[in-house]
C-alpha cells in the first residue's frame, strides 16, 4: 500500500491541464461540447463533459421523503445527508407530504412547493419517476435515486428504468442511479495534501477498500456510485474528473458499459489531459459476465473488444481491487519518470534475484549498472556480491552510514528511473534503518523510490509510521502489485507522451472511396465473392487478376486473359465456405481443365440447390503469409476491426487482434506485434519477410471502410489476405461481405 500524501510530493496538475491545449467549448444544458466535431458516420469526436460542480458541491439540497423517525431507513440517509450538507456547506430542505420538518428544519410537502432554486434533489422514495416530472418544472440540476428494482431485474425492470430515462431526458435534469447508494455523500479526509484519487464504481461495495486508503493517508477527492446508470455513467464522470486539478488518477470499478463510444470518448479527454484510468472491468469470463448483467442490467461486451479498447486509449485494466488501490494510487501520486530503467535494490540475494526474475517477465527493464557504477557501489558493498543489478548488500551496509550513501548512488544513475528495495521481512534495527534511508533519499529526489514490505503483520513501526509516513516512497505489500504498479506507471507516461488522439484523425467527410462502395451494398444481404471484392477494390484494396463468366466458353476465353494457371470459384451470394463443398479449383493449366472444372462447380451448385451468380476465374498469386482481416460489429462499441493469422490458422489457433476504429498507422503496426505467430512475417525457415507495410495498408484502408459503411456493413472478411514479400504487396484472395 502507498504511503501518505503529505509534504512536498504534489503535483502541478492544473498547468498540466492548460499545456494539454483543448479546443474552446460551449456549454449548454450543462455539457460541454465542441460544436461541428463529428465524424464521417456523425457520431461525436469530443466527449460531452457534465458540469458536476453542482452535485458534489451543491448550495442547495432536497431531500424528497425525508424522515426523522427511528428505526425507519429514510432516518438514517436523511441523518446522513444533513452531516453532509453541513460540510459542503449546503442548506438542506425536507420534503414530506405530512410532515411539518424532520430535525427541527421545515419541511415542504411537495417537490412543487419548493420556494427556492435547488441544485440537488435526493429521492427516497420507491418510485422516482412521478417525482422526476415533478421535478422537471422545479429547474433542479441534479436528482439521485437509491431506488431498486429496475434494470438489474430483468425485462420488466428494464422498460421501467428506460421509462424513467426518457422522463429525465425530458426534464433536463441529470440523474444518478437508479440502485444508488449514499457513496457520494462520504466523510472526505480534508487534512491530506497532494494529489487525489477520484473513485467511480457500479457496486458501492467494491469502492470500500479504496475509499479506505484514506486511513493510509491516501488523498481521495470523490467517489461516483455510478448504479444502473439510466442517464449520468462511468464516462460522465471519467469525462468530469479528467478536468479537476487536485484528481491525479481515476479508479474505476465498472461491470458493465452503457455505451463504448462514450467511453472512449471519455478515455480519451483523460489521455489528452495526462489523467491516468485505472479500471476493474468484471466480465473476462462467461460466468463473470452473466452476474455482472445480472447486477447492473448491462451488457457487457465481448471482453476481447473491451479489452483492446482500453489498451488503445490507455486506460489500465487491473484485476483485483487491490492493485486498482495500488496502482491509481501509485499512478496519482508519483511524478514522471526521467527514464525507464528498474534497479532492485536488496539484502538478499535471493529476494534480489527473485524479485528481479518476475520484473523481467512483466517487461520492466533492468538495465545492468555500468561498470564504473558498481565499482562506486562496490566501496561499500562487499566485492564477492553482485551489484550489476539486482544489486546485492548483503545486509550489513543497511545498518550503518554506508546505506544512504548506496541508495543515493543508485538513484544518481541517469538510466535508473525507478528504485524498489523488497523487504520480505522486519529485521530491525536494521530494517528500521533501511526503511528511513529510503524514505530520506527518496525526499531528496524526483525519481520513483518503492518498497515492497513483505511482513504479513503490517503493525511494525518501519511500515505503519516510516513508510507510510512518507509523502514520497511507494509503498506496497505483494511483489506482484509492485510490478504491475510500476509497469503501469511506466507504461502510462510512455502512452501519453505526445498523444496524439485518433478522433483528431478520423475522418469528417466521406471519400469517393464510399461512393461507390454504397452503390455495391444490398441492405439485409450477403454479397458474393465477387461483388465483395468489388467493395474491397472501391477502397483500393488489391485482389487477384479475375472474371466472373456464365459458360464454359467465356470461362475459357477469361483463363486466356487472366494467364495460367487459374483458380475457379463458385461465387453466390449463399455460399460462405466453398471450400468444404469442392467448389473451389485451383492450379489449373489448360482449357479442357478449365472447361472441366466449369461444369464440375456448376454441377455440385446445382446438386447442393446453391443459386450462383457466374463462375470466378481468378488469377493464380504467389506464395506469402496468409492473413485476415476484418470488420464486425461489437454490441457496445460499434465497428471493430480484427487482423490475424488466416487461412485455416484463423479458427485453429484464433490468433487475432483487434482494435476500435478510428486508428493510426501505430495502433495497427501494434495489432500485428500483439499476434502470436508475428514471427511469420518476418521469415522463418528461409521463408523471405512479408510485405509488413502493405498489410498495415490494407488495414487502414479496412478501417476507413468500418467507418465510412458503419451504416450498411454489418460484417466483413477477407481470408486470407495474401501477403507478399517484402515490396510486391498483399492480395486479398477471398472475401465475404454482409450488408446491414
Amino acid at each position: 500500500m502507498l504511503g501518505s500524501t503529505h509534504g512536498t510530493f504534489t503535483t502541478d496538475l492544473r498547468a498540466r491541464v492548460v499545456a494539454c491545449g483543448e479546443s474552446p467549448r460551449t456549454t449548454v444544458h450543462g455539457v460541454t461540447a465542441a460544436p461541428g466535431d463529428q465524424d464521417v458516420s456523425g457520431r461525436p469526436l469530443h466527449a460531452p463533459v457534465p458540469d458536476l460542480d453542482r452535485f458534489f458541491r451543491p448550495e442547495s439540497v432536497a431531500v424528497v421523503g425525508a424522515s426523522d423517525t427511528e428505526g425507519r431507513p429514510n432516518t438514517g440517509i436523511t441523518r446522513q445527508l444533513l452531516a453532509w450538507a453541513e460540510r459542503v456547506g449546503a442548506r438542506l430542505v425536507p420534503v414530506h407530504p405530512t410532515r411539518t420538518s424532520v430535525f427541527g428544519i421545515d419541511c415542504v410537502p411537495s417537490v412543487g412547493a419548493l420556494t427556492e432554486p435547488v441544485d440537488l434533489a435526493v429521492l427516497l422514495v420507491a418510485d422516482p419517476l412521478p417525482v422526476i416530472e415533478e421535478l422537471a418544472e422545479t429547474k433542479v440540476k441534479f436528482a439521485v435515486a437509491f431506488a431498486s428494482g429496475f434494470a438489474e431485474t430483468g425485462e420488466a425492470g428494464a422498460a421501467a428504468q428506460e421509462r424513467l430515462a426518457a422522463a429525465v431526458r425530458r426534464s433536463g435534469l441529470r440523474l444518478l442511479g437508479p440502485n444508488t447508494n449514499l457513496n457520494a455523500f462520504e466523510r472526505f479526509r480534508e487534512d491530506l495534501e497532494g494529489p487525489a484519487v477520484a473513485l467511480i464504481t457500479q457496486s458501492g461495495h467494491q469502492g470500500r477498500p479504496v475509499f479506505t486508503l484514506q486511513e493510509l493517508g491516501v488523498r481521495l477527492s470523490h467517489w461516483a456510485p455510478t448504479g444502473n446508470e439510466a442517464d449520468l455513467e462511468t464516462s460522465d464522470f471519467i469525462s468530469y474528473f479528467a478536468g479537476r486539478p487536485e484528481v491525479g488518477a481515476i479508479a474505476c470499478y465498472v461491470e458493465g458499459l452503457k455505451d463504448g463510444r462514450s467511453f472512449l470518448l471519455a478515455a480519451d479527454r483523460a489521455a489528452r489531459h495526462g489523467v491516468p484510468v485505472v479500471a476493474v472491468k468484471v466480465g473476462r469470463t462467461e460466468t463473470g459476465a452473466r452476474t455482472a448483467a445480472s447486477h447492473t442490467g448491462k451488457l457487457t461486451g465481448a471482453d476481447q473488444v473491451v479489452d483492446a479498447a482500453m489498451r488503445q486509449y490507455g486506460v489500465i485494466r487491473v484485476d483485483g481491487l487491490d492493485q486498482l488501490q495500488d496502482t491509481a494510487t501509485l499512478l496519482a501520486r508519483a511524478r514522471r519518470p526521467q527514464a525507464d530503467g528498474v534497479v532492485v535494490y536488496s539484502i538478499s540475494g535471493g529476494t534480489g534475484a527473485h524479485f528481479a526474475d518476475l520484473a523481467t517477465e512483466a517487461g520492466l527493464q533492468l538495465p545492468t549498472l555500468p561498470q564504473a557504477k558498481q565499482d562506486e557501489l562496490h566501496e561499500w558493498i562487499p566485492e564477492y556480491l553482485s551489484v550489476a543489478n539486482p544489486v546485492d548488500n548483503g545486509g550489513h551496509p543497511v545498518g550503518d552510514w554506508r546505506g544512504r550513501k548506496i541508495i543515493d548512488a543508485i538513484l544518481a544513475d541517469p538510466s535508473v528511473g525507478v528504485l524498489i528495495c523488497p523487504i520480505t521481512g522486519p529485521f530491525p534495527p536494521m530494517s528500521d534503518k533501511l526503511a528511513q534511508d529510503l524514505v530520506d533519499a527518496a525526499e531528496a529526489t524526483d525519481k520513483l523510490v518503492c518498497v515492497v514490505w513483505g511482513s504479513p503483520v503490517g503493525t511494525e513501526e518501519a511500515y505503519r509510521t516510516t513508510l507510510l509516513g512518507s509523502s514520497r516512497v511507494a509503498t506496497f505489500r505483494t511483489f506482484a502489485n509492485c510490478i504491475g504498479a510500476v509497469k503501469a506507471y511506466l507504461d502510462h507516461h510512455r502512452f501519453t507522451t505526445g498523444y496524439r488522439s485518433p478522433f483528431d484523425e478520423a475522418p469528417r467527410t466521406p471519400s469517393p472511396s464510399f461512393r461507390k462502395a454504397q452503390a455495391l451494398m444490398r441492405p439485409g444481404r450477403r454479397l458474393s465473392e465477387h461483388a465483395a471484392k468489388q467493395l474491397l477494390r472501391a477502397y483500393g484494396i488489391r485482389v487477384p487478376r479475375e472474371q466472373l463468366v456464365t459458360s464454359a466458353a467465356a470461362a475459357v476465353r477469361a483463363a486466356g486473359l487472366v494467364g495460367y494457371p487459374v483458380v475457379m470459384k463458385a461465387s453466390g451470394a449463399q455460399l460462405a465456405h466453398k471450400t468444404e463443398l469442392g467448389l473451389v479449383k485451383v492450379g489449373l493449366t489448360s482449357a479442357s481443365q478449365v472447361r472441366d472444372a466449369y461444369r464440375e462447380l456448376t454441377d455440385i451448385a446445382r446438386f447442393e440447390s446453391i443459386d450462383l451468380d457466374g463462375i470466378l476465374v481468378c488469377q493464380m498469386v504467389g506464395r506469402g503469409v496468409e492473413m485476415v482481416v476484418g470488420v464486425t460489429r461489437d454490441d457496445l462499441f460499434g465497428p471493430t476491426v480484427t487482423v490475424g493469422l488466416g487461412g485455416v490458422l484463423v479458427e485453429v489457433l484464433n490468433d487475432t487482434a483487434v482494435r476500435v476504429p478510428p486508428f493510426g498507422e501505430y495502433e495497427a503496426r501494434s495489432m500485428l506485434a500483439e499476434l502470436r505467430g508475428r514471427a511469420l512475417l518476418d521469415g522463418v525457415r528461409g521463408a523471405p519477410p512479408a510485405d509488413v507495410d502493405a498489410l498495415v495498408e490494407v488495414v487502414l484502408r479496412v478501417q476507413r471502410m468500418a467507418l465510412e459503411l458503419d451504416g450498411d456493413l454489418a460484417e466483413l472478411d477477407i481470408n486470407p489476405l495474401m501477403v507478399l514479400p517484402r515490396g510486391q504487396g498483399a492480395v486479398a484472395l477471398d472475401a465475404l461481405a454482409v450488408c446491414r
